[in-house]
């Protein structure tokens, strides 16, 4: 068999690609390309376990994900060990772990951090009180406030809880789900805080359409005599809903109501576009 020799070689030519270092170069393609299959698959089997108080068999998680048991088995085990997931019982269902708590109130945090700019802005233009909650279940509960200069003004409290019926920003999230999700999620009866609070499913659907139309919803003393708020909703960097809301004496809401929404809408829009850049700062 003839061999090539680097004196034999043309000037200028190229080395030959030997079959010696082709099974090298795909070998480290192949595994790239399973490390990131790994990943995905990991992501798949937490998100599965979302919203499952009470965990889920192995064999229940391989059905959603569409993946053997095997494989499942073996990413979970990973998992465990990082404690992004736990034991839900002593028969082998699986939970969320207290590392994805850890994490998921670390970019909530970072959330608040990012956006605070963009209410302290607002409430600098409206000259009024700007909350920001977000939601838990059938509630929200404020994570940061910017206090307005008026001295007649609202002011609530980080880690108070209110529902989500009855108020701006609760209105404004249920505005992002479907009829029957809300129903789901509230039933088809509420309580009366005032003689204003939407009491059937039937009045908030009502309100929860002019707000899908618009993207602002409003609480006209519903929640508290002499306090009226705008409110809209948008996702978190985990793609959770958060609301902000504007809470305004009633009498100087009804002479700024435009305004406030309108301000609203474009403060949601300016926290959107700088999402993605913020994302790919991490």
């Amino acid at each position: 068999m003839m061999r090539t020799s680097l004196a034999s070689r043309p000037a200028g030519a190229k080395a030959p690609v030997t079959v010696a270092k082709m099974p090298k170069i795909i070998r480290s393609a192949d595994k790239e390309k399973s490390q990131i299959q790994v990943i995905a698959r990991a992501g798949a089997i937490l998100r599965a376990l979302e919203n499952e108080a009470n965990g889920l068999s192995l064999g229940q998680i391989a059905q959603r994900v569409d993946l053997a048991r095997s494989t499942v088995q073996r990413i979970v085990a990973a998992l465990a060990a990082e404690k992004l997931v736990i034991a839900a019982s002593p028969l082998g269902r699986v939970r969320l772990g207290p590392a994805i708590l850890r994490l998921a109130g670390s970019v909530r945090t970072d959330f608040a951090a990012l956006v605070r700019p963009y209410l302290v802005e607002l409430s600098g233009e409206l000259r009024e009180t700007v909350d920001l909650a977000a939601i838990k279940g059938d509630h929200l509960v404020f994570i940061d406030q910017v206090t307005g200069p008026q001295r007649l003004r609202t002011v609530s409290h980080i880690g108070d809880t209110f529902p989500l019926y009855c108020t701006a920003n609760g209105k404004a999230y249920l505005a992002e789900l479907d009829d029957r999700e809300v129903a789901t999620l509230l039933g088809r009866r509420f309580s009366a805080r005032t003689g204003n609070t939407p009491t059937t499913l039937a009045a908030l659907l009502a309100d929860l359409k002019a707000a899908r139309r618009t993207g602002v919803a409003f609480d006209r003393e519903e929640h508290t005599i002499g306090i009226s708020a705008a409110g809209v909703a948008l996702r978190d960097l985990l793609g959770n809903y958060v609301a902000i809301s504007v809470p305004v004496p009633t009498p100087r809401f009804k002479e700024h109501q435009s305004r406030i929404a309108s301000r609203l809408l474009a403060t949601k829009r300016a926290i959107e576009g700088h999402l993605p850049a913020a994302l790919a700062a991490e």
